[in-house]
């Protein structure tokens, strides 16, 4: 039985839903490893020092959570953590489609692995990332959607654009 998991991500910014996420995680794995992702193709707001601190704050306290960085293929980060299930979470029937083909190519790199997913608490089911940063960038409040110090961070990077 596999007691540690991977849940990998961009966490531009981490949202209320990414915490629920890693603590329903926790709720089933002894051991779950947060992993930000280098990922050149998107355009993060915050850089991934950045994030790794803020996902260190959001899980201050929840033993067993670390947080980290990665670069690379998920499935070769995972097998030096030593996690055997990568936790991927799904909102929206939008975000299967993406998520199954990447399940799937995953587990043709890495059969060893497997690919879980949650659903986030049904009043985080429709939180993503991009939209928190369009709703701050239009100055809306966001305390329902991110811990209060990712809001002030993502007001004070997003007034400086």
């Amino acid at each position: 039985m596999c007691q540690t998991a991977l849940y990998p991500g961009t966490f531009d910014p981490v949202t209320n839903g990414h915490i629920d996420l890693i603590k329903r995680a926790h709720e089933i794995f002894q051991d779950v490893i947060v992993a930000v992702a280098h990922n050149p193709h998107k355009k993060p707001v915050f850089s991934v020092r950045e994030r790794v601190a803020m996902l260190k704050q959001a899980t201050l306290g929840m033993d067993g959570v670390t947080v980290t960085h990665f670069d690379g293929l998920v499935v070769d980060f995972a097998r030096k953590m030593k996690a055997g299930v990568l936790v991927r979470g799904l909102r929206m029937l939008s975000d299967f489609e993406y998520e199954f083909q990447m399940a799937l190519t995953n587990r043709k790199l890495a059969g060893d692995i497997e690919t879980i997913f949650l659903m986030p608490h049904e009043s985080y089911s429709y939180l993503s990332a991009k939209l928190i940063k369009e709703a701050a960038i239009l100055g809306a409040e966001l305390s329902e959607f991110v811990p209060d110090f990712v809001a002030k961070a993502l007001q004070k990077k997003l007034r400086k654009k």
